[in-house]
């Protein structure tokens, strides 16, 4: 790789871990920011991070992007690339704790472009989501899509943090890519999101809640190509604010997300239907032809293969 410093908050996450994977592999130097919050179990951050504590080139800090000691850590060490995954996620409990999702992604991302600024850091990489279209009628969605339809504080959060990079990459001369992901999905996968929660509940006999009618789709995308896509934003050298859609380009409707865990854990599902939940969309689908030509993105697992890997990953797994 060409950039050997890199930086990545919320290193100890799910996407975070295995970027951080490939990084020290490429024998870069990494810095990794997390504040091991309890959104989730942070046992399982700690697991992610494990393997990498004992590699010379890897340094761990605890801390929180909103604070001044990230500015500071930014300057101290220098990166030559930060790749800002950090985050509050999840679309519905934004809704009950706006200012929280508020103070770290809006606040946090804004405490980091001032400190690359002030430190002249050239690259930085913005993990945004594809809730950023929310009720967009038109599919596939493309880049250059208005993002006028927000359907929850979460995506409002993605969308002004994306404002804030642009207005950085034009005014203080900082290269900046937002990519928009699409439902990851793999080992180490956050225990709220769905697959790893129906396979948890599936495998041990619980019955699992779907939301609306099962007709909802997303774009599941596995982790491997999410992460040689965000390794290609690393390298890219193109316009000075670019944003790119990281998905699969192939929406699976719920009910088929079930029939297809059903079929490879071997084990029938025990649903309970509920209503549609606010801030949820319809449907997710990433038109990735822009990744394609200016990226060379080519998300090639397919849900079925992925499954496999992720399942296995689960059943050998230690922390539930």
């Amino acid at each position: 790789m060409k950039y050997k410093k890199i930086m990545v908050t919320g290193g100890a996450g799910f996407i975070g871990s295995h970027l951080v994977d490939k990084l020290l592999d490429a024998e870069c130097e990494v810095l990794c920011l997390d504040d091991f919050n309890d959104y989730y179990n942070p046992a399982l951050k700690r697991q992610n991070v494990q393997q990498h504590l004992a590699n010379p080139a890897y340094r761990l800090v605890e801390g929180d992007i909103r604070d001044k000691e990230a500015k500071e850590l930014i300057k101290e060490w220098m990166p030559e690339v930060i790749v800002h995954l950090a985050a509050r996620a999840g679309v519905r409990p934004s809704l009950s704790q706006v200012e929280l999702y508020q103070t770290t992604n809006v606040a946090g991302t804004l405490n980091l472009l001032e400190a690359a600024r002030e430190a002249g850091v050239k690259k930085f990489i913005f993990g945004s989501s594809s809730s950023v279209y929310g009720l967009n009628k038109k599919v596939p969605f493309s880049e250059t899509d208005p993002l006028l339809k927000p359907a929850s504080p979460y995506a409002a959060t993605k969308i002004a943090g994306e404002a804030l990079c642009h207005t950085y990459a034009h005014l203080y001369d900082i290269h900046i890519v937002a990519l928009r992901f699409f439902t990851v999905y793999g080992p180490r996968q956050r225990p709220d999101l769905a697959i790893r929660k129906f396979a948890e509940r599936m495998l041990q006999g619980e019955e699992i809640v779907l939301f609306g009618d099962g007709s909802s789709a997303r774009d599941y995308t596995y982790i491997d190509d999410i992460i040689r896509g965000v390794i290609a934003a690393i390298e890219y050298e193109g316009d000075k604010y670019e944003i790119f859609n990281l998905g699969n380009s192939s929406p699976v409707q719920l009910k088929d997300l079930v029939a297809a865990i059903e079929k490879v854990l071997g084990v029938e599902a025990k649903v309970r239907r509920i209503g549609d939940q606010p801030g949820d969309v319809p449907i997710t689908y990433a038109d990735i032809t822009r990744s394609k030509e200016k990226l060379g993105y080519n998300p090639t697992v397919s849900l079925e293969e992925g499954l496999k890997i992720f399942i296995q990953w689960l059943r050998g797994k230690r922390i539930v």
